[in-house]
C-alpha cells in the first residue's frame, strides 16, 4: 500500500528538513510491512527558503514531490492542492511544524488496515490557557447545534484517508472551503483516537486571534444557512415586539391622555434596532459574499514551481 504524506507549508524553512526526517524514520518502520510512501509538500507562498529546502530534499529523496504557489492563497487551497497531487491509496494529511507527531502514523496506518476509511487523531488540550479551552468549547457547542455536520473538538486536518474519501473530498469543488466540515460530511466509516498536545518545534503559528476567528465564522457559514433563518426570525420577533409596544402605547394614551415617551427608551431602541439591522445586513454580506466568489469560478490556486505533473489550476 502506498501512503502520501501532504504538509502544507508556510514559512516552514526552520523546521522542514526536521520534519522530513521524523516522516522518513516513519516510513521505515512501514516498509517491512509492505507499505511504501511518498511526501507531498506544498508551499503557500512562502516569504523565506522554504521552496529551496522542498528542492532540496527532492534531489535527495525521489519520494519527495513539492508544489510551491505563486502567493499565499492559503491553508485550504494547499490542502487541496496536496490532495490533488497525492496518489496513494491513504493519504495522511499532517502541518509540518512538528505539532502532528509523524510517529503516530504507523497508528494510523493499523486502524486503516481495520477497515477505517477516516483514521482521526484527536489532540488533548494539556497545556493550554483555560480560558482558550473555554472558548473552543464553547464554540464547538454552539457550532454543533446549527451546522449539518458534527465537529469535534480537538480534531483539526491531522488525519488518515482512504482513496475513496479523497476522491470524495476532490469531487467537492467549491471555492470557499472549510475542510473539517468537509471530510465530516462525506462521511465513510471512521474512528478517533486522542494524542498529547506538542508544542511547535520551531518559529511562530501563523494562527493569529483574527485568523482563528475567521477560521471559526468559516465553520459556522459554510455548512448551513441558519443564520439566515435566524435573522429572520430575529426580524419577526422584534415586529411582535414593536406591535406590543405599539399597542400599549395607543392603550395608555386612551385610558390616561397623550403622554411623551422618555427620551432615553427612545434612543435605546433606535440604538439596540440599528445594532440587530447591521448584524442581519452582515450575516447577509457573508452569504453574499461566498456568492460572489463561487460564480467567479476562479482557480483555487495557481503554481509557481512544482516536480510533479501540471495541475488543473495551472494557467498557461
Amino acid at each position: 500500500m502506498l501512503i502520501s504524506i501532504v504538509a502544507p507549508c508556510y514559512n516552514e524553512e526552520d523546521v522542514l528538513a526536521r520534519f522530513h526526517e521524523q516522516v522518513q524514520k516513519a516510513a521505515d518502520e512501514l516498509l517491512p510491512l509492505g507499505h511504501d510512501m511518498e511526501f507531498v509538500y506544498v508551499d503557500d507562498g512562502s516569504r523565506d527558503r522554504t521552496l529551496d529546502v522542498m528542492r532540496h530534499l527532492a534531489d535527495r529523496d525521489p519520494r519527495v514531490r513539492y508544489v510551491s504557489f505563486s502567493r499565499n492563497f492559503g491553508k485550504e487551497a494547499a490542502l487541496l492542492a496536496g490532495l490533488r497531487h497525492a496518489t496513494g491509496d491513504s493519504v495522511v494529511v499532517m502541518d509540518a511544524d512538528l505539532q502532528h507527531p509523524p510517529e503516530l502514523i504507523r497508528r494510523m496506518v493499523e486502524l486503516r488496515l481495520q477497515g477505517h476509511d477516516q483514521v482521526i487523531a484527536r489532540r488533548s488540550r494539556t497545556g493550554d490557557p483555560v480560558t482558550r479551552t473555554l472558548t473552543a468549547r464553547l464554540y464547538y457547542r454552539l457550532v454543533n447545534r446549527l451546522v449539518d455536520v458534527e465537529l469535534m473538538d480537538g480534531v483539526g486536518d491531522f488525519r488518515l484517508l482512504s482513496r475513496r474519501v479523497v476522491d470524495a473530498v476532490l469531487s467537492l469543488t467549491e471555492y470557499n472551503r472549510f475542510s473539517k466540515g468537509l471530510f465530516a460530511w462525506v462521511g465513510f466509516p471512521a474512528t478517533t483516537f486522542e494524542y498529547e498536545n506538542a508544542e511547535r518545534a520551531d518559529g511562530r503559528s501563523s494562527w493569529t486571534l483574527k485568523a482563528l476567528l475567521n477560521y471559526g465564522i468559516d465553520g459556522l457559514l459554510s455548512f448551513n444557512n441558519r443564520p439566515l433563518r435566524a435573522a429572520l426570525h430575529l426580524g419577526m420577533a422584534l415586529l411582535t415586539c414593536a406591535g406590543l409596544y405599539t399597542a400599549w402605547i395607543v392603550g395608555a394614551a386612551l385610558v390616561n391622555g397623550v403622554q411623551t415617551p422618555g427620551y432615553v427608551t427612545i434612543i435605546t431602541a433606535v440604538t439596540a434596532l440599528a445594532g440587530v439591522q447591521m448584524v442581519m445586513l452582515g450575516v447577509i454580506g457573508e452569504y453574499t459574499g461566498r456568492i460572489y466568489y463561487e460564480v467567479k469560478g476562479r482557480p483555487h490556486f495557481l503554481v509557481k514551481a512544482t516536480n510533479v505533473e501540471r495541475t488543473k489550476d495551472l494557467i498557461p
